[in-house]
């Protein structure tokens, strides 16, 4: 009873005004029959005023949520050494995955195995503390450049494989948030029921924030692909490099499949590839990373581990610069 006495003369005493610059503390309370650990409450309480004579505990402000990163037992040995470093080459990167790439045995539509795959992958950057963005395609439901034709005008088939690109976003949203990885969808295109539209500064802060960003919808306009939106993203938001997942290897310097003796480019620049005519990514986007000065690391995403080691900055497949050793 002392101890809530005091409480309430606390409160009222600390809403008097004062005459003088001088605080005054309050008087001991007295009682030989209260606890001595009833006594010693009053001073280890944080009171504030909500309602005048009611006072509340102040509630301690909650730590940012725990990431839970559920991995597959399986898998789990080969980053059990690289979660204990702090190797990481980038910051903030690009990660661009063909839709294909996410597509079953069939080629079309998709195989949740592969979605889950990558999204361990990218989980397993994010916890190391890098700051990932992707861009997915969408050519396991639509390639809109191949089905322009009779009765359906590029500006329509372009439309429809940016909507193919969400419905791989939503999968890759699933994935990340099934291992516990706060995500955020970001299209060029207003689908405010499953996702936010496309805010750079908004974009920033979720990467700040350590959120992975997923891309959809691609530039929002006919006749650029991806490959393009991939690019112009990476510039607007200030991602080090641009990582290109693919089913090969790298950049050879003529085509493996027609030339045995094709030799794997580590390195190359990005006038090397166009005086030897390479196909890295399509012309548009190639050009808009040659004029930011963003390395282009291509690399073969269906090794187990390669995603990982990309994101985190590991030599890996082959690596477009602008001069040699950038990156």
């Amino acid at each position: 009873m002392a101890a809530r006495c005091a409480c309430n003369y606390a409160v009222l005493a600390s809403c008097r005004p004062s005459s003088s610059r001088q605080s005054t503390s309050l008087p001991p309370v007295a009682s030989s029959n209260t606890p001595s650990y009833k006594k010693q409450a009053p001073s280890v309480l944080k009171l504030s005023v909500r309602n005048i004579g009611m006072p509340t505990l102040q509630r301690p402000r909650l730590k940012p949520r725990q990431l839970v990163f559920a991995v597959d037992s399986t898998r789990t040995n080969r980053d059990t050494m690289e979660m204990e470093s702090k190797g990481n080459k980038w910051e903030r990167v690009i990660l661009k995955i063909s839709g294909e790439a996410l597509a079953d045995s069939n080629g079309f539509g998709i195989d949740n195995s592969k979605v889950q795959d990558v999204a361990e992958e990218i989980a397993v950057a994010v916890l190391m503390g890098v700051q990932v963005a992707v861009v997915v395609g969408g050519g396991n439901f639509f390639r809109g450049a191949k089905k322009e034709g009779v009765g359906l005008d590029r500006c329509s088939a372009d439309y429809m494989g940016m909507l193919a690109t969400v419905m791989n976003c939503l999968s890759l949203q699933a994935a990340l948030e099934s291992k516990g990885i706060p995500n955020v969808i970001q299209t060029a295109i207003e689908m405010k029921e499953i996702a936010d539209s496309y805010n750079r500064r908004g974009a920033i802060k979720a990467l700040e924030e350590g959120k992975v960003l997923i891309f959809g919808a691609g530039t929002g306009n006919p006749f650029f692909t991806t490959d393009t939106a991939a690019a112009l993203r990476a510039a607007e938001i200030g991602a080090q490099v641009l990582l290109k997942a693919t089913k090969v290897d790298g950049i050879y310097d003529k085509d493996p499949k027609k030339h045995p003796d094709a030799k794997l480019q580590t390195e190359i620049t990005y006038e090397e590839v166009l005086h030897m005519r390479l196909e890295v990514m399509d012309t548009t986007a190639f050009t808009m990373c040659q004029e930011n000065n963003i390395p282009v690391v291509v690399f073969d995403m269906m090794t187990a581990g390669n995603i990982t080691a990309a994101l985190r900055g590991k030599p890996i497949g082959s690596r477009v610069v602008t001069t040699r050793g950038q990156v």
